[in-house]
């Protein structure tokens, strides 16, 4: 999945010489907590609602211009950089969203809902569905007989997930809406165990 499949596209901006006040006004508007300040539609700083907490009320008594409490140099990322990347590059930095800027021009924003919003949409967890966590049997191709096995039985697989190392590995399956019941049979009888199950 790459960054410019889930990007905000429709950008909210302010220039460099705006007001503390009034980037706190264009916030509240658009209701955003990330306000990237450009010039030329070039990125030269980001504002985030913690950035004007912090000066709120001396701001309150004169007009501080962005540029004074704005981040200068922020944390970018690419439209064709991986959404994995993007929230590695997040949780490293404890930050709440990245511009993305192709040659020094910004053309989206993307925050942590946009990343978590594509790993919901990849894991189906909105459709209707059913889940398997599965103990694989210790054998070649154990992966390639289960998820057989399930197709077999009528099992249309959404996502897998795993979670664990060595024995206590656990495989997650999410099947679209399907009976468990064959399938769970078919798996334990070729010495996969099937810890839960959800329908």
């Amino acid at each position: 999945m790459l960054v410019k499949s889930w990007m905000v596209k429709k950008l909210i901006t302010i220039e460099r010489d705006c007001t503390v006040v009034e980037a706190l006004s264009v916030m509240k508007k658009y209701s955003i907590r990330h306000l990237p300040v450009v010039e030329d539609k070039r990125l030269v700083g980001l504002i985030t609602e913690s950035d004007l907490r912090e000066v709120m009320l001396p701001s309150l008594v004169r007009d501080i211009p962005v540029d004074q409490v704005m981040i200068e140099d922020p944390v970018t990322i690419g439209p064709r950089d991986s959404l994995e990347e993007a929230a590695r590059i997040i949780f490293k930095n404890k930050i709440g969203g990245l511009p993305v800027v192709d040659r020094g021009r910004l053309i989206g924003i993307l925050t942590t809902p946009d990343i978590l919003a594509a790993f919901i949409d990849l894991m189906g967890l909105l459709q209707t569905s059913s889940r398997l966590d599965v103990r694989l049997a210790e054998k070649a191709q154990a992966f390639e007989e289960a998820s057989g096995i399930i197709q077999k039985n009528g099992g249309e697989i959404i996502s897998v997930g795993l979670m664990g190392k060595g024995k206590q590995k656990t495989h997650f399956f999410r099947l679209k809406r399907a009976p468990l019941e064959p399938i769970i049979r078919s798996l334990e009888k070729k010495g996969h165990r099937v810890i839960s199950s959800e329908e």
